[in-house]
């Protein structure tokens, strides 16, 4: 039910990029397949109960163990989808409004540890070759500069500023910020984007950084390579990129830099998205204090 034109409002008005609508399409898909599965009848106007099939779709979902959060994030997908209902005069009331996000954990977010990222970048792991010289590039980007790795693989050459030493982000949402570059990570850019050039002349769509076959990366690959070389250095169990997008957050504030500081390399909206490696750091001197106090 008016599901084209839902989607078309969070692509031009609310500017959500594609991974996020992407999201929201397998959500509702999901929900309409509960739907389908009790009713018969995907016409929302038509449910006798809908706030009803929310829930039982809420027990489905914890039937089958999915997580509180993953929960949270699907019912947050109906909610915006029943708000613009409600807009277009399609529906009178939110089924949602008398229904609560459950209750989660506050799991604060993983971090490797400044001796493990001074291992990974110290010790002789990359190879000498061009995709040895591209996989460290893609680890000391991710953790210099703190960007997503929907960022990461969008990135084009001219989003590298070398005279400037600032790199041109595309963020969510299509907002744009500039983060700086230091001089060795330059030189890492210059050095790759030279061989690159040598093996493949000119990089699909103009993409900074290519697979083994010259094509633009792609979000698994990216995943897989960070995996790979985390493995090295650590035991925890996440080793995905956005880890180190943590690990940049959690060393800078460690090392005294401003939160709002931090908020804008991150490209968060507000700075509550941001507050939580401010937790993370208290958990950390928290830490310190019980195995250093003598009174405990």
């Amino acid at each position: 039910m008016l599901i084209e034109q839902f989607f078309k409002y969070l692509q031009h008005e609310k500017r959500y990029s594609r991974h996020t609508c992407r999201a929201y399409q397998n959500d509702l898909n999901q929900f309409f397949d509960h739907i389908d599965s009790i009713n018969k009848d995907r016409d929302i106007k038509k449910l006798k109960n809908p706030d009803k099939v929310v829930r039982s779709w809420i027990v489905q979902m914890m039937e089958k163990d999915i997580s509180a959060s993953t929960i949270n994030r699907k019912l947050s997908t109906l909610k915006s989808y029943f708000r613009f209902l409600r807009r277009q005069g399609v529906i009178e009331y939110d089924p949602l409004a008398k229904i609560f996000t459950l209750k989660t954990e506050g799991r604060l977010p993983s971090v490797v540890n400044e001796k493990q990222m001074s291992y990974l970048e110290n010790m002789d792991l990359f190879s000498d070759d061009f995709f040895g010289i591209r996989d460290r590039l893609i680890i000391e980007i991710l953790y210099q500069t703190g960007m997503r790795v929907s960022e990461l693989v969008d990135l084009k050459d001219d989003n590298v500023n070398f005279a400037k030493k600032q790199l041109h982000i595309h963020g969510k949402r299509d907002k744009e910020r500039i983060v700086p570059l230091n001089d060795q990570l330059i030189d890492s850019v210059k050095n790759y984007t030279a061989l690159r050039k040598q093996h493949f002349h000119d990089s699909d769509e103009g993409s900074l950084f290519v697979t083994n076959k010259g094509k633009k990366l792609y979000p698994k690959a990216v995943y897989r390579i960070v995996k790979s070389y985390l493995s090295i250095v650590t035991t925890m169990k996440q080793k995905s990129p956005h880890v180190l997008r943590h690990t940049f957050a959690t060393h800078l504030l460690n090392d005294g830099a401003d939160l709002n500081a931090i908020k804008e390399l991150l490209g968060h909206s507000n700075l509550s998205a941001t507050q939580i490696y401010t937790h993370s750091t208290f958990e950390k001197l928290k830490k310190i204090y019980k195995q250093a106090h003598p009174r405990n």
